[in-house]
């Protein structure tokens, strides 16, 4: 898809870093080429076009790509110590990554490393845990996270954790249980982000009434545009401003599409009549292989992106929106917004709406990388 916009939108992301929220290729990697991080890093060739992934090195440059959370993601099915493992073998993957391409990539931990990286001509690499289940309920291993590089920490995924209720999961503890708030607590001590994709409304309004740092949603859209848990209701959004925080609109169409929203809905009721759970992605993606319905889903476009997007501006600001995409952490994305090549084909469309190349700055990595230095300031505070 071609917008009149675009080239200028090249421009205007070869000299603001685009520092986008959340990418799964860490986990796609581990899926189809097993758990061992050196071995893995090393079994493809991210600087040719990988027509499996939506991520390598090639299409992160034509999208103008200037830094990355890369999520070390657990699943839920992982608990207790073996999730501890498992983020420290998705830690490691993403550190050897960075490591087999250090022409294209750079380990980024502050704000003043990310623009560093990007002057270099990289791809600052930030971690971000998807999952607070992969700390096994400890400060000290939610501590050793921070110094092995993660920046932001998602509180829950599809499920509970014993101290945080999940967006997808029946309520447990309504919201954070005390120490929940000690997590998010600790959070602020380190400078680790608090990242509330994914996490139940309630949860989203204890973490923002015990934060003393900005949280980011590193990869959520907006509920009032399409009624779906994962995204975030209007009174939530609301509160950015006060706290600081940035959205971080995600692409994944079930989020962005209320006609998918409806249709995955229909899904989830006919995998419950036999029982299985819709927010367990495996048996999701088992089930959809045979499912009757599968080939009546609908297909999201740029304009649904834009609408969250437009809809973010008008209840919180340009100071609070940036890009979450979720790349390779579904199925398929939005039509003009295949693979992480993408980014200028959104931020030309934004330009042709009437975005000022001021708005999309900030949009594209200015409010995170403000975030990330309120976080460091926060932490430095805390002695």
């Amino acid at each position: 898809m071609h917008n009149p916009g675009t080239e200028r939108a090249g421009l205007l992301l070869s000299s603001t870093p685009l520092i986008d929220g959340h990418n799964d290729l860490p986990w796609a990697l581990r899926d189809r080429l097993g758990a061992e991080p050196h071995v893995t890093a090393a079994s493809l060739d991210l600087l040719t076009e990988q027509p499996g992934l939506h991520t390598d090195i090639v299409r992160l440059r034509r999208g103008h790509v200037g830094g990355q959370f890369w999520s070390v993601y657990v699943p839920c099915s992982h608990t207790g110590h073996t999730a501890v493992t498992a983020v420290l073998e998705q830690i490691e993957l993403v550190h050897a990554l960075i490591a087999r391409y250090p022409a294209d990539l750079a380990l980024a931990t502050t704000a003043d490393q990310v623009e560093s990286a990007f002057a270099s001509g990289r791809v600052a690499s930030l971690l971000g845990a998807e999952g607070g289940h992969c700390v096994g309920e400890s400060l000290g291993a939610l501590a050793a996270l921070y110094r092995l590089g993660v920046r932001y920490m998602t509180l829950t995924h599809n499920d509970n954790t014993s101290w945080a209720d999940s967006a997808t999961d029946e309520p447990g503890v309504g919201g954070l249980s005390d120490f929940g708030r000690r997590v998010v607590a600790e959070m602020n001590r380190l400078g680790m982000l608090v990242d509330l994709s994914h996490v139940a409304a309630t949860t989203m309004a204890d973490a923002l009434d015990t934060t003393t740092a900005p949280v980011v949603f590193s990869h959520s859209s907006c509920r009032a545009v399409t009624d779906h848990p994962r995204n975030v209701p209007d009174d939530v959004l609301e509160r950015l401003p006060g706290n600081g925080g940035v959205l971080m609109v995600t692409f994944v169409p079930r989020f962005v599409s209320t006609a998918i929203a409806d249709w995955d809905a229909r899904m989830a009721e006919e995998m419950a009549a036999v029982g299985l759970k819709h927010a367990d992605l495996d048996e999701r993606e088992r089930f959809h292989a045979t499912w009757d319905g599968r080939h009546e889903q609908p297909k999201a476009t740029l304009a649904d992106v834009i609408a969250h997007m437009e809809h973010a501006r008008e209840i919180v600001g340009v100071d609070h929106i940036g890009i979450g995409g979720d790349y390779d952490g579904c199925a398929e994305l939005p039509e003009g917004l295949a693979d992480v090549g993408g980014y200028p084909t959104l931020f030309g469309a934004l330009l042709d709406r009437g975005w000022s190349e001021d708005d999309l700055a900030k949009v594209a990595g200015r409010n995170v990388l403000r975030v990330l230095r309120s976080a460091e300031e926060v932490a430095r505070a805390a002695g």
